[in-house]
């Protein structure tokens, strides 16, 4: 009986397993991707990373007055991040720069500090499509008191787009990164 319970759960793990594989493979935008549409914050944040489209995008919705100032994290791209938003018409006082950070999670932890100090209430995060879930959860999981929104980039968001752009090989990295996140930090991905 108990070898008959065993074999069934691990089919159904396994044929779940297939199932989330598949969907990750053939539509990994509907994993990685969230993007909480049209909001309002307090400030916008602009992770570091990617191929210098998420100041682009800062840019675009500070323009859309989705928030009045922005900050740019992320050691090594925070100054070239301040450059883009600057050549895209946002005034250099509303962006500040916290450029210590070398992950998501410190990206978190070191920009949460300075949200905190200033009474920040509501944030919307920037960072590339792929990225956007990881990026949601682990502020979500390091600062529950705040709100947080996702307005990505989609930049080569087109499926025709990802092996000229590497998005492939950044696409399956974020898939372990995932897992990886809620075993070390219990960043809970769902």
């Amino acid at each position: 009986m108990i070898r008959k319970f065993v074999f069934r759960t691990f089919v159904v793990v396994f044929l779940l397993a297939a199932l989330v594989g598949a969907v990750g493979y053939f539509y990994p935008e509907k994993i990685l991707c969230l993007d909480s549409g049209p909001v309002a914050a307090d400030v916008i944040v602009v992770l570091g990373g990617g191929l210098h489209e998420r100041p682009l995008r800062a840019a675009e919705l500070f323009h859309l007055h989705a928030a009045p100032r922005i900050i740019v994290t992320g050691a090594g791209d925070d100054e070239i991040n301040r450059l883009i938003l600057l050549q895209n018409g946002v005034p250099a006082n509303v962006i500040e720069m916290e450029g210590d950070s070398t992950t998501t999670r410190e990206n978190a932890e070191f920009t949460l500090k300075r949200l905190r100090a200033e009474n920040v209430h509501s944030v919307i995060l920037v960072t590339t499509w792929y990225h956007s879930r990881r990026a949601l959860k682990t502020f979500e999981h390091y600062a529950p008191d705040l709100k947080f929104y996702s307005r990505p980039s989609y930049f080569a968001f087109d499926r025709a787009d990802w092996p000229h752009r590497g998005n492939a090989r950044r696409m399956w990295w974020e898939f372990l990164k995932l897992p990886g996140y809620w075993l070390r930090y219990g960043v809970n991905p769902f």
